[in-house]
């Protein structure tokens, strides 16, 4: 019986020196059926080899880079606005005042931005923002 294992490392030194550990291992523990089948360098590859190969194991980087911040494009209007808004350093209270709307809305659409672009507090968000010139 074989076990069928996809390799995922973006460093592709460390990924030969796992490679040869493998095969030491498979040879030490009289199991030379322990077959690499896939490898990926980033976590879109990773997901597409994992599909296509049905691996028994995968072996992965925790640190292994995450697919790159999205497009201001997955926020409606009125989250783009409050995005803008939070980024130029306005409290929720400011923002509700010139938007004609309640604290809670804008709180709630701050929670969706941020969820949206994958990101956890007013800190990244200003960050993100300033990084695309969008303030």
């Amino acid at each position: 019986m074989s076990i069928r294992l996809v390799l995922v490392d973006d460093h592709a030194l460390f990924g030969a020196g796992v490679r040869g550990e493998l095969a030491d291992l498979a040879s030490d523990i009289d199991h030379p059926e322990l077959v690499i089948i896939g490898e990926a360098q980033d976590v879109a590859g990773a997901v597409a080899t994992i599909r296509a190969t049905r691996p028994d194991v995968v072996l992965l980087d925790v640190h292994l880079p995450a697919p790159s911040n999205p497009d201001l494009d997955v926020l409606a209007t009125r989250e783009q606005e409050v995005l803008r808004f939070i980024a130029r350093g306005y409290t929720y209270k400011e923002i509700a005042s010139r938007l004609h709307l309640s604290t809670k809305t804008i709180e709630t659409h701050v929670s969706s931005v941020l969820r949206k672009l994958q990101l956890s507090n007013r800190h990244q968000l200003t960050a993100w923002a300033n990084e695309r010139r969008i303030i």
